[in-house]
């Protein structure tokens, strides 16, 4: 299993950074998982836009979702793919991203899109992958993290969250958790979001291999974030950054 870091920046976007969004690849199948500002245009670096066969969005706040438009607008106006790609959505999330677009668009999008939500807690399939959620800690949205096996390999995500055991759960013995870190131990704690170092102490308590961090305050030393969560971690620790290639397992 291949991750490709599309986007890991915290919110909003620095120069030639994006926000969060990844390509995750296996036996030539091609999920986009997040797909937040800027993310669309870095993918194409890696594949075409026909190539994407599946996308998963963890949550609805737009620095995780907003490329989905121009991803429409490319699939079902340009013709760059066919119609009906699997997007997997948190519940309540399908009528809200519909919201921005026009009757006709609403009706395009679903021409172009086969959305289906996945409540919290509930699995599901997706080419070779096998992937189970959590409801993360996350201002009372219906938040997921995701456990994605693929190959023997195990990868985990966090999406947005707090702390929460629920990232224990899901991480558990993992071959890589790719955590958000917004917050670093200087900053005011805020339970909506994880600091470097309680990312760490979330990778220690499930036992995983491997741990990278995204999401980082985009003013932040992100080299003082990596030192925070490898004293907590205790194993390796990487922070992501746009191109980085994650080898899962194997």
């Amino acid at each position: 299993m291949e991750l490709t870091v599309l986007g890991a920046s915290g919110t909003w976007p620095t120069d030639g950074t994006a926000t969060s969004g990844y390509l995750l690849r296996h036996e030539g199948f091609s999920v986009y998982l997040d797909a937040g500002t800027g993310t669309l245009a870095n993918l194409q670096r890696h594949i075409g836009i026909p190539e994407i066969q599946a996308v998963v969005i963890s949550h609805e706040h737009p620095d995780h979702f907003v490329d989905l438009y121009p991803l429409f607008y490319a699939r079902h106006y340009g013709g760059l793919g066919a119609p009906g790609l699997p997007v997997f959505l948190p519940i309540t999330f399908q009528r809200k991203l519909e919201g921005l677009v026009s009757e006709q668009g609403r009706a395009a999008m679903r021409t172009a899109f086969a959305i289906r939500e996945v409540r919290p807690g509930e699995g599901f399939e997706v080419g070779p992958f096998r992937v189970r959620t959590e409801l993360m800690e996350h201002l009372d949205l219906p938040a997921l993290g995701f456990r994605i096996e693929a190959g023997g390999a195990v990868l985990a995500y966090t999406g947005d969250t707090g702390p929460t055991e629920a990232v224990v759960r899901l991480a558990a013995g993992a071959d890589v958790l790719l955590s958000e870190a917004t917050w670093q131990d200087e900053d005011e704690p805020l339970p909506f979001h994880l600091s470097a170092r309680q990312a760490g102490e979330h990778a220690a308590r499930a036992g995983v291999k491997r741990l990278v961090l995204t999401h980082v305050w985009p003013s932040l030393d992100r080299e003082v974030s990596r030192r925070q969560a490898a004293d907590a971690f205790g194993g390796p620790v990487e922070v992501a950054a746009e191109g980085m290639r994650i080898e899962v397992g194997g």
